[in-house]
């Protein structure tokens, strides 16, 4: 589909107010985990816990980082009790991540944390407000989803 000058300006300015609100989001989100962890750590003890148990490969893949880097961060929420690793049945060679009962309490500490502050948040606002940020919602799951199915966003048929 062609776009105007115009259409196109009005794009660029929506994806530059878009990707500001979404970092400040997630900046002040990171900021109400409580500290307990990095970013990084969170984020790969969350990926274990959803699709584990998983291989050290697929937890790469899955955060899209390098094996290497997903090793060293399997093997600090591994020293801290926060997962678990097994023999993988079908690859002697191979291990399986799973969350730990400890990894589990804490990734529910950490979400009850930041799903307090965006209540609070949310309470401020009118119904109408509401029911644009539900919308909203929609749309970037739609996006991320695509996207986690290695799709570009918008783009139709199978990869």
């Amino acid at each position: 589909m062609a776009t105007t000058p115009g259409q196109e300006r009005e794009l660029a300015e929506l994806t530059s107010r878009l990707r500001l609100a979404i970092t400040r989001t997630a900046r002040r989100m990171r900021q109400e985990s409580g500290g307990e962890l990095s970013p990084t750590l969170i984020a790969a003890l969350a990926t274990i816990e959803v699709h584990g148990p998983i291989t050290p490969s697929e937890l790469a893949e899955i955060e899209r980082v390098q094996r290497p880097t997903a090793t060293r961060v399997a093997a600090t929420l591994e020293r801290d009790g926060l997962i678990v690793r097994a023999a993988d049945p079908s690859d002697g060679r191979a291990s399986l991540l799973s969350a730990s009962a400890e990894g589990r309490a804490l990734l529910r500490r950490v979400r009850r944390r930041k799903n307090a502050y965006l209540a609070r948040r949310l309470h401020e606002l009118d119904g109408a407000e509401l029911d644009a940020l539900e919308r909203a919602a929609e749309v970037l799951e739609h996006l991320l989803a695509d996207d986690s199915r290695g799709r570009r966003p918008g783009s139709r048929g199978a990869s």
